[in-house]
């Protein structure tokens, strides 16, 4: 199961009270999915160090259940392993992000036609909630990044009611990269307006428009991309471990 798909986690623990919460039974798939969380939540940002000692103490566990964990993470491509250095948060290139942008066109384009010839009122209807808990979010003072989490998310509901797993679980990830990318090159996309082209996008949807409808989305993962500061930037600071997997 993909690390995107839980967030519905425990809260992870505090460095005092390991014992007491039996955080040392978690095993290598929650501890995953806890610094996936605060990967995608920007709380640990692209290219800081994930020492294995650090997290092992923090959660009560061996070095081994820490770089299982670690594992996971890399199979999704949320971190990558230097040799002799460590296991860092992904920090993607200007190549990749132009990449996974290309790959979601390819791939979206598919699962749109997908959904408009099979779609159902009930699906329309969850994606017509998914755009109220956007526009619900925008609302709230809640963090730019929790906003651009929930926005990835309409993506990834579209593509689960596609009907095709395979292309979903792809999409998934990729959306996953493109919150690392976001947050590597400061995206300058505005929430209100992505929120605002997905109910335009599904209006078209509901009148059977297939073209059409692949073109929207097309404009619209076009404006993401173009919405990003393509320029190097130096390596994010330290970060603290600790208090980045608190929720």
């Amino acid at each position: 199961m993909s690390l995107t798909e839980n967030k519905n986690k425990q809260a992870a623990p505090s460095e005092q009270g390991v014992a007491q919460t039996g955080v040392s039974k978690r095993g290598p798939d929650e501890i995953a999915q806890d610094i996936a969380h605060a990967i995608l939540a920007r709380q640990l940002p692209p290219g800081i160090w994930l020492r294995e000692e650090a997290l092992g103490r923090m959660y009560g566990v061996s070095r081994t259940k820490i770089r299982a964990a670690l594992l996971i993470l890399a199979r999704d491509n949320l971190v990558e392993t230097v040799p002799d250095k460590g296991t860092f948060v992904s920090r993607p290139s200007i190549r990749e992000a132009h990449e996974v942008f290309a790959a979601r066109r390819l791939l979206e384009s598919e699962i749109v036609r997908l959904f408009v010839a099979s779609a159902t009122e009930r699906e329309f209807a969850q994606l017509e909630a998914q755009i109220h808990h956007e526009r619900a979010a925008l609302g709230k003072s809640v963090p730019e990044n929790i906003r651009e989490e929930t926005l990835g998310d309409f993506h990834i509901k579209l593509a689960d009611l596609s009907g095709n797993k395979v292309l979903a679980r792809f999409v998934r990830e990729l959306v996953a990269r493109s919150s690392l990318i976001a947050m590597r090159f400061q995206s300058s996309n505005e929430s209100s307006c992505s929120s605002d082209e997905h109910a335009a996008f599904l209006a078209i949807c509901r009148q059977g428009k297939v073209q059409e409808a692949v073109d929207c989305m097309l404009e619209h993962l076009n404006r993401i991309e173009s919405s990003l500061s393509l320029e190097e930037t130096p390596p994010a600071p330290e970060s603290d471990l600790f208090r980045a997997l608190l929720r």
